[in-house]
């Protein structure tokens, strides 16, 4: 079993560790952020016929895009570490 309980870490724990095991959800998250801003800055200028729900649906279209291609992007670079140019992390051990 774990030296820590998994009822005794923070959320800000389990925040990190998922950040570390993969730091490609990182740039996903930050995406998000950044998609979510923007957003909110271009929200008052948007088209004079769209209404508030269709520009909410194409933002969020948009944010799940930059996590969805994140997260692949660092499934791409995992796989083909470890398939194509044989770094395995058991070799280094």
């Amino acid at each position: 079993m774990a030296s820590k309980d998994i009822f005794e870490e923070s959320g800000t724990d389990i925040a990190i560790r998922k950040f570390k095991n993969n730091p490609f959800l990182l740039f996903g998250v930050t995406g998000f952020l950044i998609t979510a801003g923007i957003g909110a800055y271009k929200y008052k200028s948007r088209p004079k016929g769209m209404s508030t729900a269709t520009f909410l649906v194409r933002l969020r279209v948009a944010a799940q895009s930059v996590v969805v291609g994140s997260l692949t992007v660092g499934m791409a670079y995992g796989m083909i570490n470890k398939y194509v140019l044989n770094n395995n992390d058991e070799k280094k051990n």
